[in-house]
This record gives C-alpha cells, sequence and structure tokens, in this order.
C-alpha cells in the first residue's frame, strides 16, 4: 500500500495536470450551448450509449407515471377526434392540400437534459436515420419543450425553452394577442410574454398558446398559465409572467414536429429580405 502511496506522489504533477484540463473542458461544454451541442455530436458511439443506459434506468422507475400521462392524453384526443366528425347534414369541405400535409410528426426520448444553466439543451434518442431534422418544434402532452438545434446520425439536440437563446411565437388565448415568449434565465417553471401591448386586456388566469406564427409548431401547442400582467418599463408593452405548463424536470419522452413546407418559407423569407426569429 505504502508502494502504491509512494507511486501516485510522485505523479501528482501529472494527475494534477489531468485534472484541471478534465475540469476545464467540462466547464466549457457545461456554460456555452454551441460547444456543449458540438462534443457531442463529435464524440463517439460510447458517449451516446452511456447516456442511453442511463435513460433507460430512470425511465423504468418512472414507467408509471408515463403511462398515466398517456392514457390522459390519449383519453383528450379521444374526445378531439369526437368533435372532428362531420355533422352528417354538413357540407363536405376539402381541406387545402398544402395545409393537410403541412405537419409531419415523430416520437423520441429525452437522454440528457440540462436545467441550471442560461442555455439549456436538451439530448434526443434519434438522429437523421429517424428522419430528424434541424429546426424541427419538440414538445410532449404538456406544453412546448424546444427547438432541434443539431442532428448526428443517431442523436439530436434540442434548445431548450428553458435557454434565453430561443424565442417562441405566442398568444393569449382567450384574446388571440400574440407576443414572443422568451426565457429570462431565473426560474425553471416561468418565463415571460414579451412585446405584448398595453392596451391589451391580459388576466392572471389565462393559458397561453403557439401562435403557428413561426412556422416551426402548430397552432395551439400549449406554453402556460399567465401568473400576473404588470406595467413595463418600456412605456408600450406589459410585463407578463408565465407558469409554464411543462415540468422540465420530469419529461421523458416528447412529439417532434416537422413544418414540411419550411424550406419554400424559408427561401420566401430569405428572397423578401425578412428574418424569420423564431
Amino acid at each position: 500500500m505504502l508502494r502504491i502511496l509512494q507511486f501516485l506522489y510522485s505523479l501528482r504533477s501529472f494527475l494534477l495536470f489531468v485534472l484541471l484540463e478534465v475540469l476545464a473542458i467540462g466547464l466549457i461544454v457545461s456554460n456555452n450551448s454551441p460547444q456543449g451541442a458540438a462534443f457531442f455530436n463529435s464524440s463517439n458511439a460510447l458517449t451516446g450509449s452511456v447516456l442511453k443506459t442511463r435513460s433507460d434506468v430512470v425511465d423504468f422507475f418512472s414507467l408509471a407515471e408515463a403511462n398515466d400521462a398517456l392514457l390522459t392524453e390519449n383519453a383528450a384526443l379521444s374526445e378531439q377526434l369526437k368533435t372532428l366528425k362531420a355533422i352528417p347534414d354538413s357540407a363536405n369541405i376539402p381541406l387545402d392540400s398544402a395545409l393537410e400535409a403541412q405537419f409531419d410528426f415523430r416520437a423520441a426520448r429525452i437522454i440528457s437534459n440540462s436545467l441550471r444553466f442560461a442555455h439549456n439543451h436538451i439530448t434526443l434518442n434519434k438522429g437523421a436515420k429517424d428522419g430528424v431534422k434541424p429546426g424541427m418544434g419538440v414538445f410532449n402532452e404538456q406544453g412546448v419543450i424546444g427547438r432541434i438545434k443539431s442532428v448526428s446520425e443517431n442523436y439530436s439536440v434540442a434548445i431548450s425553452l428553458l435557454n434565453t437563446e430561443l424565442s417562441l411565437s405566442s398568444k393569449i388565448k382567450t384574446n388571440d394577442s400574440f407576443g414572443t415568449t422568451k426565457w429570462d434565465g431565473k426560474n425553471s417553471k416561468k418565463t415571460k410574454l414579451l412585446y405584448v401591448p398595453r392596451h391589451v386586456t391580459a388576466s392572471p388566469g389565462d393559458t397561453v398558446i403557439t401562435t403557428g406564427y413561426s412556422a416551426v409548431f402548430p397552432e395551439g401547442i400549449l406554453v402556460g398559465i399567465i401568473e400576473s400582467v404588470d406595467q413595463s418599463e418600456d412605456p408600450n408593452y406589459l410585463d407578463i409572467v408565465i407558469n409554464l405548463s411543462t415540468d422540465f424536470s420530469k419529461a421523458h419522452y416528447v412529439y417532434l414536429v416537422e413544418n414540411t413546407q419550411l424550406a419554400e418559407l424559408d427561401s420566401l423569407y430569405k428572397q423578401s429580405e425578412i428574418e424569420n426569429e423564431f
């Protein structure tokens, strides 16, 4: 035992150097979203395998809760299907083909999720071979999760809604007044609805949903519930705080939504010299 300790002591400088290098790399990856995503995408398959194994263990102990959520969602979808059935004496109006085929949906599982940084991101177990592409929206049965930023063959990284760089086009459901949802980096359960004019009537308890303007999410996906409405320092807009509908600490399974018309819209925006911030 003494010889082992003497041997380690003789390597103290080298071991200290290795420790400091690992610590420095860890701090860079953890606190910088672009570097974190690049690190993940450039790492070998072993990294993905380790994350997946860890996620499998965690998910095993949360299967009951996930099943309850799926049952609740299925019940809600069944109710929606009833309302979508055509009334026998109503006119049969065909959907516009572009609208009918505008969105495609896929499922994925979260294998890594950060909550404590200003630039949080989420890693999913689906990648390019599964049809995942940058720009796709991510949500679950509770509401909006984020947007895909980068994709490898088997995995993908999404910018979380808990990321100060992500903007989301949102509106107040009761009056269709729209603004921009953007996290201020403070509380993982709350966010802000920005750029809502002062003349708009908004009240605590109002529901906030996606507008469908962003070309990423369809209209009507839940964002959260308004907690408070105050006069902001800007004389033109309200200061609105939203309680997020999604509990990011318990999110395990997600849906990915692809706007099949996104390339065409992006091309049109470029021709028109319009910047799409969402």
